[in-house]
């Protein structure tokens, strides 16, 4: 018997082992600690579907559904910097 674990627990046997490991890194990469962009510390959470909070300061921020930063943001973070 195989043993269904971790955030793909409750799609079983369906839709494709191929999408079943994509979901798991998503989710695994969402639910873990990112560092906050203005106190420094690894405590921003997810509160809801692209906002973003900082445990440790209460800096809270819009960035992507499942990453706080995207890749467009941070290349638009980094042209303005030029500037």
């Amino acid at each position: 018997m195989v043993k269904k674990v971790g955030p793909a627990r409750g799609f079983g046997a369906r839709y494709g082992v191929s999408v079943r490991r994509r979901w798991v890194s998503i989710v695994a990469e969402m639910r873990k600690k990112h560092t906050c962009p203005k106190c420094g510390f690894k405590a921003v959470r997810r509160e809801s579907i692209g906002i973003w909070i900082c445990r440790k300061c209460g800096l809270r921020f819009a960035g992507g559904a499942y990453t706080p930063t995207t890749k467009i943001g941070a290349t638009a973070e980094h042209s303005t910097k030029g500037t």
